[in-house]
């Protein structure tokens, strides 16, 4: 099957889930076309069946700001035609199901679509009152959608009511061949970031205020007083600055460290004994299933789709938004004590395998672009 897969190339969940599943399904024989205003961020390995597609500004007086919609549905409707594509997939409602509505609309035969909702498209960006009528035009015009948590398929009936289709949720994912625990890889690095054998807490992020970066160093801030240990922020993003002034004014410089974006982040998590998603919302949380898998518990709020990955008291620990202390004092229930610790990280890595494993999310994608398929040709 030739799929077009229309995502953003940033660093965040949506672009990685649609990337690694471009991978997954090129390993399977179907050829895939990325179309994306640039490269995706982990798009770097050369793959026989894998391609990706460009779409261009275009610089003219007339126009305030490049009209990114249209130039993407032109570009799908390019690829489609020049190599055949059977479906496209677009991750993140908007604007990318409006590009492909508009795409098929150019279309002189069939092209079904498929729309993944990966969260904020629907529950900020597009139930914003400027989008909201975009948003759910977009919607109604998919042959399927899917949504990436129960949480986030219901949230999306509610606000945008009857859309003609249930939203089959398939969760994001993790290759259990990739995201492990791996003894000893990073023993070197982890010498040089905790030199005296502290503990290491760790958050990964586009740095954004949902994701309550501040209430990460707020949190380490209380735990650091406890026991000694050191935390890594990776990432970038609009709220670099406030964290880096949070940090200077709590004294951490020392024991704080910034290692911006990066590509992998299976080898960073290997040296990490806690991992902290504190965000104000958070659909998935595909972060914290990376790092579960890679043996490392997670200290996570108690919201969006977070209860479906985190297994509170078992694979780490949920508390309301905004609770620093609460959280603090769950990293120090799993750090203060060897035994728990050790059946927390064992039962992460189990449930990150059985339930969210690479293979069985790619099966229930392909079952989904063959209907649609051929409810399509038929």
């Amino acid at each position: 099957m030739k799929i077009g897969m229309v995502c953003y190339p940033s660093y965040g969940g949506s672009g990685v889930v649609a990337t690694e599943l471009g991978y997954a399904l090129g390993e399977r024989g179907h050829e895939v076309h990325f179309i994306s205003s640039a490269r995706p961020f982990r798009l770097h390995r050369f793959h026989e069946n894998l391609f990706f597609h460009e779409v261009t500004d275009v610089n003219y007086p007339l126009f305030k700001f490049p009209p990114y919609t249209l130039l993407l549905a032109n570009k799908i409707v390019e690829v489609a035609n020049y190599v055949g594509l059977d479906v496209i997939h677009a991750h993140y409602a908007i604007p990318h199901s409006i590009s492909a509505f508009l795409a098929k609309q150019m279309m002189s035969r069939p092209l079904p679509l498929v729309t993944t909702l990966h969260g904020t498209d629907v529950t900020l960006v597009g139930a914003f009152e400027e989008f909201y009528n975009l948003t759910r035009l977009g919607l109604k015009a998919s042959d399927r959608i899917t949504a990436v948590s129960r949480s986030l398929a219901r949230e999306t009936e509610e606000t945008f009511g009857a859309i003609d289709q249930d939203i089959k949720v398939i969760p994001n994912f993790i290759d259990p061949n990739v995201y492990m625990p791996m003894e000893g890889l990073m023993d070197r690095y982890r010498g040089h970031f905790a030199p005296q054998g502290e503990k290491i807490l760790a958050h990964i992020s586009n740095f954004r205020e949902v994701k309550r970066v501040v209430d990460v160093v707020r949190i380490f801030c209380q735990v650091e007083k406890a026991i000694p240990c050191r935390l890594l922020l990776v990432g970038d993003g609009p709220e670099m600055s406030r964290v880096e002034r949070e940090v200077v004014k709590l004294g951490l410089e020392r024991k704080v460290c910034f290692l911006g974006k990066q590509e992998s982040v299976k080898e960073i998590l290997q040296m990490v004994d806690v991992f902290i998603l504190p965000s104000e919302q958070e659909s998935f949380g595909l972060v914290a299933l990376e790092a579960m898998a890679c043996g490392v518990p997670v200290v996570a709020s108690r919201v969006g789709g977070l209860p479906e990955v985190v297994q509170d008291g078992k694979t780490g620990y949920l508390a309301d938004v905004r609770d620093v202390q609460g959280m603090s004092e769950a990293v120090l229930r799993l750090l203060t004590d060897n035994l728990r610790y050790k059946s927390f990280s064992e039962q992460a890595v189990t449930w990150a395998r059985e339930r969210f494993p690479v293979d069985r999310a790619v099966q229930e994608y392909e079952s989904v672009y063959e209907s649609v398929v051929q409810s399509r040709s038929s």
